[in-house]
């Protein structure tokens, strides 16, 4: 049984349609942040291939680190939409379950879901708070830490970032620099590409970056 017994004028199905509001706010939250990494990446890739154009293989391989690391955020915050959604799921069944026994119940799904979310610096604190009420609710049975895993991802980034920009810098440059295949165009996250009109056009300074690039491997 729930704990609102306890607490005067504590209503459990204000509290899930509160928790449910919260969500859907960090989730817009969330919305917008990737719109602007996406819109940050899309300047960086601009960036990279001009430096691919003048042969700045140094240059290049720092901007597809940074495509990399966007993309991981990306990532990341997705995977925190899908446990965001999921947690409103179980709090709309919680509302059925107040009709049935009048009081709110344990949920290792919620348990496992707000645990992933205290990971995202992004809604860690929100998160936090919404645990705190949930063990007094009686939803999860222990209170969420903020967590030293989320250092194991940045390790592992570290791991297989190289393959990942070799893999950035064949996508975005055509398989012009990298080591990985040659990736089509149409292949790239931003659907428009300018630049590749020009690009295609402009054989001979193609030629001479080829040359460039050959002498700087050599």
């Amino acid at each position: 049984m729930g704990l609102f017994g306890k607490s005067k004028g504590a209503d459990p199905k204000e509290q899930v349609n509160e928790w449910c509001k919260k969500l859907r706010k960090e989730e817009r939250g969330l919305e917008r942040q990737v719109t602007a990494i996406k819109r940050e990446e899309a300047k960086v890739t601009r960036s990279l291939k001009e430096a691919a154009k003048k042969g700045d293989k140094d240059v290049c391989k720092i901007l597809a680190r940074e495509v990399v690391s966007s993309r991981k955020a990306v990532n990341k915050i997705y995977a925190a939409k899908a446990n965001l959604n999921s947690v409103q799921l179980q709090m709309k069944g919680q509302l059925a379950q107040v009709r049935i026994a009048g009081a709110l119940s344990s949920s290792t799904d919620v348990m496992k879901a707000m645990q992933q979310l205290v990971k995202l610096p992004e809604i860690q604190k929100t998160m936090m708070e919404m645990s705190r009420e949930m063990m007094k609710a009686g939803i999860i049975e222990e209170m969420l830490e903020d967590t030293m895993e989320g250092l194991g991802d940045e390790e592992e980034l570290e791991e297989e970032v190289q393959g990942e920009v070799d893999k950035i810098l064949a996508e975005l440059t055509d398989g012009k620099l990298g080591e990985a295949p040659k990736v089509p165009e149409g292949s790239l996250a931003s659907p428009s590409q300018p630049q590749q009109v020009e690009e295609e056009e402009e054989d001979d300074d193609l030629e001479e970056m080829q040359s460039r690039l050959q002498a700087l491997r050599s």
